[in-house]
Formats: C-alpha cells, sequence, structure tokens
C-alpha cells in the first residue's frame, strides 16, 4: 500500500493548452486494463527529454533519442505497458519505428514527430496487431482533460495512480503545468525505472529546453531510489507548448526564469516522491540528508550508500534501531578520505552519533519511536564542508521480494 500517497482527483489536474490525451484498453498483457496512451501536441510544441544510462536501453529509448535529435518540432507521443520492449534486437527497434509511423500516419506528420514509450517486462516482442489498434482506438478518445486517464494507462506494479498540476503566475499571466508519472520499482536514478511527462503551457527556447528538463530531472528523478536497479526504459519529458497568453522564455537570464524551473522542480519532485511512497512493498518513506560534505558528488556518493544497503533498509522495515548499520554504510561509501570521528547521525530530531561515536545521551527508546513512524528522515554530517544533498528512498519488505518474484505470472 503507498504511504500516505492518495489517488489524484481529475478536477485537479489542469488542462494545459495544446495538449490532448487519449487511452485505450489493447490487452498487450493483462486484459480489462488501460495500456496505450497518445498524446498529441499542438504544432510548433517543444520538447526535451532525458533516459536511462543502462547500456541495454530499450528499442523506444534508441528511437526518442533519435527523434528528438533529427526534429525540430514533436508532434505526437505514444505509450504502452505491459511489453518494455528491451532486449529485443533489430525486431524491436522496427516495431518501435512502425509504431511511430502509424502515429504519424493518424496525425499527418513525420514519423521522426513521434516519441515511442515502452514499459514492462523486457525481452519480449510487442505484440503489434494489439498496440497498433490500441493506437488506433486510444486516437478516438481524445481529450484536454484526460490527464487522469492517461495516468492510469502507464502503470504497470504502480498501485496508485500519479499525476499532479499547478498554477503559477509568470508576470502577471496566469501559466499552467501538469505531469504524470509511473513508477514503483527498478528504481534508482540515471534514471528511475519510470515515465514521466510534464507538459506546460509557457514557451521555452528551443536553445534552453534541454537545459531545463536536465536541471528538473536532477532535481527530482535523480534524487530518488527504491532498490538500486536502473531500466532499461527510463524517460523523462517535457513538453513546452507556448500556447499560454505568456511570452516565450528564451534565455535562463529571462527574470521569470527561475520562477518557471522552481514550478518545474515542484511538479517533478511531487511525482518523484510518490513513485518512492509506491515503491513495491514499501513501508516507509525515508529522506536521507547528508550536510557537511566536501562537495555534492560525496554527500550523494554518502546518501546512495546508505539508501542502497539491504542491511539499513530492512532495519527500516523491521522498525529496528540497529543504527550502527547506517555508521557502516556512510564508512563504506568509497570517500576514500572520510574521517569516521566527525561524523555525526540523528534520526529526525534524535541525535544517534556524535563524533563517529553513540552520542552519550542518546537513548534507544528515542530511537524506537522514530523508527515506528512510516516517515523517517536521517540525516548524517560529514564534518568536511559546506555541501549538502537530499535523496529519498524506502525500506525493503518481504512484499518487494513477492511481487518481484510473481510479476511475470
Amino acid at each position: 500500500m503507498a504511504i500516505n500517497l492518495l489517488p489524484p482527483c481529475a478536477e485537479n489536474l489542469y488542462p494545459v493548452a495544446g495538449v490532448v490525451l487519449g487511452t485505450t484498453e489493447a490487452g498487450i498483457r493483462k486484459a480489462g486494463r488501460k495500456d496505450v496512451l497518445v498524446i498529441e501536441l499542438a504544432a510548433g510544441s517543444k520538447v526535451a527529454g532525458v533516459f536511462t544510462r543502462n547500456r541495454f536501453a530499450a528499442a523506444p529509448v534508441q528511437v526518442c533519442r533519435k527523434h528528438l535529435q533529427d526534429s525540430p518540432y514533436i508532434k505526437a507521443l505514444v505509450v504502452n505497458t505491459g511489453c518494455a520492449n528491451a532486449g529485443t534486437g533489430v525486431e524491436g527497434l522496427e516495431n518501435a519505428k512502425a509504431t511511430c509511423a502509424k502515429v504519424a500516419e493518424i496525425f499527418n506528420c513525420s514519423p521522426d514527430q513521434v516519441l515511442p514509450f515502452s514499459t514492462g517486462v523486457i525481452m519480449e516482442q510487442l505484440p503489434m496487431v494489439r498496440l497498433l489498434n490500441g493506437v488506433q482506438s486510444a486516437t478516438q478518445d481524445m481529450s484536454r482533460n484526460n490527464w487522469l486517464s492517461a495516468a492510469e494507462a502507464i502503470m504497470t506494479t504502480d498501485t496508485v495512480p500519479k499525476a499532479t498540476s499547478k498554477k503559477i503566475d509568470l508576470d502577471g499571466v496566469e501559466v499552467t503545468i501538469t505531469g504524470i508519472s509511473k513508477g514503483s520499482g527498478m528504481i534508482e536514478p540515471n534514471m528511475a525505472t519510470m515515465l514521466s511527462f510534464i507538459a506546460t503551457d509557457v514557451g521555452i527556447g528551443r536553445n534552453i529546453i534541454n537545459e531545463v528538463v536536465k536541471r528538473v530531472a536532477d532535481a527530482s528523478y535523480n534524487r530518488i531510489t527504491v532498490d538500486g536497479d536502473t531500466s532499461t526504459n527510463d524517460s523523462f519529458v517535457l513538453i513546452s507548448t507556448g500556447r499560454s497568453a505568456a511570452a516565450p522564455i528564451d534565455s535562463v537570464d529571462d527574470p521569470r526564469f527561475d520562477d518557471l524551473l522552481d514550478a518545474l522542480i515542484d511538479v517533478a519532485q511531487k511525482l518523484a516522491q510518490s513513485m518512492v511512497r509506491d515503491g513495491e512493498g514499501a513501508t516507509k518513506f525515508i529522506t536521507i540528508n547528508v550536510t557537511g560534505a566536501k562537495d555534492e558528488s560525496e554527500a550523494l556518493q554518502v546518501a546512495y550508500s546508505v539508501a542502497h544497503s539491504p542491511l539499513v533498509k530492512t532495519a527500516f522495515f523491521a522498525s529496528d534501531p540497529n543504527l550502527g548499520r547506517i555508521l557502516a554504510a556512510v564508512g563504506n561509501s568509497r570517500v576514500l578520505d572520510l574521517d569516521a570521528s566527525k561524523v555525526s547521525l540523528w534520526l529526525n530530531d534524535v541525535l544517534v552519533a556524535k563524533n563517529g561515536g553513540r552520542y552519550e545521551q542518546y537513548m534507544e527508546e528515542d530511537g524506537q519511536k522514530v523508527m515506528a513512524r512510516d516517515e523517517i528522515t536521517v540525516k548524517i554530517h560529514l564534518g568536511r564542508g559546506e555541501a549538502s544533498e537530499t535523496i529519498w528512498t524506502t525500506d525493503l519488505s518481504h512484499q518487494y521480494v513477492s511481487i518481484n518474484a510473481d510479476y511475470r505470472s
């Protein structure tokens, strides 16, 4: 069950001018569930993306990268669940291209103006007849108000659809940002096993949109981890339709740039954290904040060492204040010149360790009270500098094993 995460309400998801969405049940893997999403964009929309660093990048990821490089404007996106189209060789690439061709035929555009996305089981070929029929069906249900249905259509092991919206004022003009994501397991940065699509009606210059999408990803999707596994299909796409009354933002020096960036990051962080809250089998939502590092890279190195430790994660699941495991994970972070005598550790506001050892006033019952909660903050101070970083993660439960053992059944 997701940790303090409620399903979104359709009425709270604002339409984005220039974006219409359609979904259908194509029966790609399971009957009776939405599994195809088609998104049509207004002419002139600008799109940028960041993708998995897994060297077994799925066929749709490879096609997306090429289409974004070759086409100044993107007309449509198509997403299927149930089959990742990864580890599928030449046939998989041809199937991804054929999917783009089908969408292009419907929307009267070039195939390289279509971005394909897939998620699901790896090393299986797409059932192309069902998928292409599904694409046709999804385009018969296009609406600017289909954001919740879209969030439902991209789910795999997710238990809750993930979507959020906000409106902000940019120099007296109201603009809209709406996003959806999917992800529950195989979550690790660069990127987490996820798909995410965020759209805004603000015009973002082609010369800066790639920088914007990277900044947003680094502050959100690249700061979460459930199990340390990086998927083959991870994709985050930022869409700018330019259909608001606000003047386009073409430079990072535009006085409105920071407000827009902050709003985009806020939406992305909500979506990213919702994936952690819905982590497979998760019972705890854990914030790890590392301070006093020499630089941000070092802070992240320590944070992920703690977040990826099975011993730490299982202690959290058991609500067991066996907190020496956290110190051991800090020491195992491969920060070669780390001085353990300067490290301090807190659970929420409870000081557990100071100057490398157990704080003399720490009482285990205080740690136990914190560990019993479903939301916990771990703060680690390294005593080495001024840099800090924060990531979000989960515990590791029996159910995680069960979900992934039964995934293909």
